[in-house]
């Protein structure tokens, strides 16, 4: 049986109410328009002016504005909710996780995943630097949960870049991915579609990628570009820039069948 998702893009700024009331527009949006499982965009709450600013509005486990608002959306429209990023307490009082947070129809939180791989660039071609390392803890753990639309994997933004994290998603038996993310402008159309749809391909899952796209108040520019991508990489849905959502019916036949006529999977040798 199909069941519809939806990856939301936005261009959030540093006022957290303001992206929160955005955020829950498109949440509507979407749920009305049929979509079981919503994927918000990294930083989909709060994009400062630096990268430490976000260290201010840290929230503990199970409390805090964002949290609540999460669940509320999620019960509200009986959806699964996967909270693109916020800002969690990490283990030093200077830094935050940054928590992606999986929601079920009822409101009740039943999974998160902290982003493992940090972004600790320069991009020579527009001079922007970026160093989340100065902000953020990683997180050590995979994360995959059960869900009506089979076993969800998480992994978030730069996250793309490294396959050996999708494999452990996938031999933990992922079968969709959601991935949200906030690529550069410059390196969204480098590499933004070629890795989504790898990601698809090699592991033979659904992606569901949520992205920021658009102009923000820091000065930053965010490719954009969500999109649902299946398990032979086909994009089912796109859209290249602004505030809205794609939304796509995945199709767990489709997963069965290619994995069973195409078992690259179980013909891994190292």
């Amino acid at each position: 049986m199909k069941k519809r998702v939806a990856a939301i893009q936005m261009a959030s700024g540093p006022n957290v109410g303001a992206n929160l009331i955005e955020a829950g527009r498109l949440i509507a949006d979407a749920a009305a328009d049929g979509a079981g499982l919503v994927v918000l965009p990294e930083n989909f709450a709060h994009m400062g002016n630096q990268e430490t600013d976000q260290v201010k509005i840290r929230e503990c486990p199970g409390q805090g504005q964002i949290q609540d608002f999460l669940a509320e959306q999620a019960a509200k429209h009986g959806i699964w909710l996967v909270g693109g990023t916020l800002p969690m307490e990490a283990n030093v009082p200077h830094k935050v996780r940054a928590a992606c947070l999986v929601y079920d129809d009822r409101g009740e939180a039943v999974a998160r995943y902290d982003k493992i791989h940090l972004f600790d660039v320069k991009l020579i071609d527009s001079d922007e630097s970026y160093q989340e390392s100065r902000a953020i803890e990683p997180g050590q753990q995979v994360t995959v949960v059960d869900s009506p639309f089979g076993r969800l994997g998480l992994a978030v933004c730069y996250d793309l870049r490294f396959p050996e994290l999708f494999r452990q998603l996938v031999d933990a038996g992922a079968e969709l991915l959601a991935v949200p993310a906030a690529f550069t402008a410059i390196t969204g159309k480098a590499h933004w579609e070629v890795l989504v749809r790898a990601r698809a391909v090699e592991n033979f899952c659904y992606v569901a990628a949520a992205a920021q796209g658009g102009y923000h108040i820091n000065g930053r520019e965010t490719y954009g570009h969500s999109m649902i991508v299946d398990p032979w990489g086909r994009v089912l849905d796109c859209l290249p820039s602004g505030s809205g959502y794609v939304v796509a019916d995945i199709d767990p036949e489709l997963i069965a069948n290619t994995r069973r006529n195409f078992p690259a999977l179980e013909h891994r040798v190292l």
